[in-house]
């Protein structure tokens, strides 16, 4: 028995939620392509969860059922409120409150594949009003109620500026909402899918997948991102700034990909947002610094820009702080992991994989007074 490091090639699973083939990512069989410009944030998560796109009935069933449920316990608000949230990170933030969320529903433990799917609605409309309410209480502001009349995307900017948005952020912002719904068998699936494979209950696994999303690996890529480009600050600073990067060799966030060999199929969407938003609000010498890095990092190391790179200078154009960007990506994600630990629920067999042993051999215990 002979071990993959970080289990890379190693096929864990079957599943139906998602698929990448031959660089092509698709959602229950359906283009990223074909839904990044067509479909909305609220069909995805149907998609996702149920295996093809809802009727019209469906939808709208499922827009007001997360629009019913976005309120947060006053409990948890208060208990964010209590944070020194200054020195407290939002990721840590939203981990804390998902765990705490599962104190207050009755049906936490009840494992029900109807249960579990109420909870799943309740999870997915909660998040966005975790991640908003926490960056207004840090900043010394109420939470903003949402409002039933908007769209999951919308509502999102709305409880976070108090203000409803114009129409191009929120077909910005749903388009990176889908872009990040779901991606396989990512850490943070992976994680998901380990947590509740015990049978343990759907706040904890997706308490799990946050803490595996936090990682500048994985979904903090796109925070870094964005402190490169703040600390590069002009375009003509670029060249110097990405040679001493590579004379030190220091990770270039945002580029590469385990599974992409020749790019990432999400990024073009969000470099066209890039360009346009950063446009519309006079700074694109945000898109002019990613485009140039772009070139430099393929043309001197081979590696593509992936989800993260230019996701990053699209939510710094939506006014929204750097450090928001991850629990963004969480609230995208989390209809992944709920569509994956569903299905995990339906067919389950306890993930316990086995590790090759590297360690001493033919050891003899010393008492302790002679050792």
């Amino acid at each position: 028995m002979s071990a993959t490091r970080g289990l890379e090639g190693i096929v864990a699973t079957s599943s139906s939620v998602s698929s990448i083939i031959d660089d092509v990512l698709t959602y229950q069989g359906y283009n990223i392509d074909d839904l990044a410009e067509n479909a909305s944030f609220e069909e995805v998560i149907f998609l996702l969860w149920n295996g093809r796109l809802p009727k019209k009935s469906e939808l709208d069933e499922l827009t007001k059922d997360l629009a019913d449920n976005m309120e947060v316990p006053d409990e948890v608000l208060q208990y964010m409120k209590a944070y020194k949230t200054s020195e407290v990170h939002p990721m840590a933030a939203l981990r804390t409150a998902v765990s705490q969320l599962g104190l207050y529903d009755d049906e936490a433990d009840e494992m029900t594949e109807e249960a579990n799917k109420q909870k799943a609605v309740r999870l997915q409309a909660k998040i966005p009003a975790i991640v908003t309410g926490f960056s207004r209480i840090r900043d010394g502001k109420e939470p903003v109620a949402p409002k039933d009349t908007l769209s999951f995307a919308a509502n999102f900017l709305y409880m976070l500026n108090g203000e409803e948005p114009d129409e191009t952020s929120v077909t910005a912002f749903n388009k990176a909402l889908v872009l990040h719904a779901d991606h396989e068998l990512n850490a943070s699936t992976f994680t998901a899918r380990v947590c509740v494979a015990t049978l343990s209950d759907i706040y904890s696994g997706v308490t799990s997948a946050i803490g595996a999303l936090k990682g500048p690996l994985h979904g903090g890529a796109n925070e870094r991102v964005m402190a490169m480009l703040s600390d590069i600050g002009d375009t003509d600073r670029v060249d110097d700034y990405i040679q001493k990067m590579f004379d030190n060799k220091e990770k270039i966030m945002g580029f590469g990909h385990r599974v992409y060999k020749n790019g990432d199929p999400r990024a073009k969407h969000l470099r066209d947002m890039s360009r346009r938003l950063t446009e519309i609000t006079g700074e694109s010498k945000w898109y002019d610094m990613s485009l140039k890095i772009e070139d430099i990092v393929t043309k001197e190391k081979g590696l593509l820009p992936n989800v993260d790179f230019y996701s990053a200078s699209v939510y710094h154009s939506l006014g929204i702080d750097h450090d928001l960007f991850t629990p963004i990506f969480a609230t995208s994600r989390v209809s992944g992991w709920l569509a994956h630990i569903l299905e995990q629920y339906a067919d389950n067999r306890l993930i316990r994989p086995r590790a090759e042993y590297v360690g001493p051999d033919k050891q003899e215990y010393i008492p302790v007074e002679k050792r």
